[in-house]
């Protein structure tokens, strides 16, 4: 067996405990193969362990790797910072997008989704914790932006993504991965309450949430997309 493959089973097999210890069906949780900085062969061996989801941080990089694969049933994940210029080629080539966090690159996804497509995925990316140095929507800003992203006809919007500071403590890391879940329930609530036809298994059903580091303790507060890049791949160069 090789590295990747021992890996990869210790992952799964990680996921399936965890999901077991804090009563959740393992099902429920999506394992996403952050590929970022490796060749399209490792995601191949991958991809033939039964891996479907792989999650990608640059464009150009995973434009190579689309077209590298064109011919295996990917599930591509867009979890990378969002320019402006890059929507159009997103929306063209991706079936989920984890970090829109504000309303004028909704908008071009939106616009720029092919109609031969179903509409795009996203999840909100959440700044829980205010950090300068990182993207996302604050708590203050998440419903209204979320109420305008729910109108766009070629976007779904399916729920949250956070990358919160990493805590030492084991129980801090886990009240603030409940607190985004806390917060996606009652965000979906008013969704809800706003679109009275709405369905509650179309909106707000994604908690993208938890690496390599912290999977246990998110999959404890609820996260149902855990991306996991170098317990699968190794440490990047």
């Amino acid at each position: 067996m090789s590295d990747i493959a021992q890996r990869y089973q210790q992952v799964q097999n990680q996921l399936q405990a965890s999901a077991h210890i804090h009563g959740r069906h393992a099902n429920n949780i999506q394992l996403l193969a952050v590929s970022k900085t490796q060749p399209a062969k490792r995601l191949l061996e991958v991809y033939h362990l039964g891996q479907r989801a792989f999650g990608e941080n640059y464009l150009q990089e995973a434009r190579e790797k689309q077209q590298a694969l064109s011919d295996y049933a990917i599930e591509w994940h867009f979890i990378g910072l969002i320019q402006s210029n890059k929507t159009r080629e997103i929306a063209e080539n991706f079936a989920w997008v984890h970090t829109v966090d504000r309303l004028k690159i909704a908008t071009r996804l939106n616009d720029q989704r092919p109609n031969h497509l179903p509409p795009l995925n996203v999840c909100i990316q959440l700044n829980i914790d205010n950090e300068e140095s990182k993207a996302g929507t604050t708590l203050e800003q998440l419903t209204e932006l979320a109420s305008a992203i729910n109108a766009l006809p070629r976007l779904r919007l399916r729920g949250l993504m956070v990358i919160p500071e990493k805590r030492d403590d084991e129980d801090q890391q886990l009240a603030v991965f409940t607190q985004v879940a806390d917060t996606l329930n009652a965000l979906q609530a008013e969704i809800l309450t706003m679109n009275s036809t709405a369905n509650s298994n179309d909106i707000c059903d994604t908690l993208s949430m938890g690496m390599s580091g912290d999977m246990d303790t998110a999959i404890a507060a609820g996260s149902t997309i855990i991306r996991i890049g170098s317990a699968i791949f190794g440490v990047r160069n």
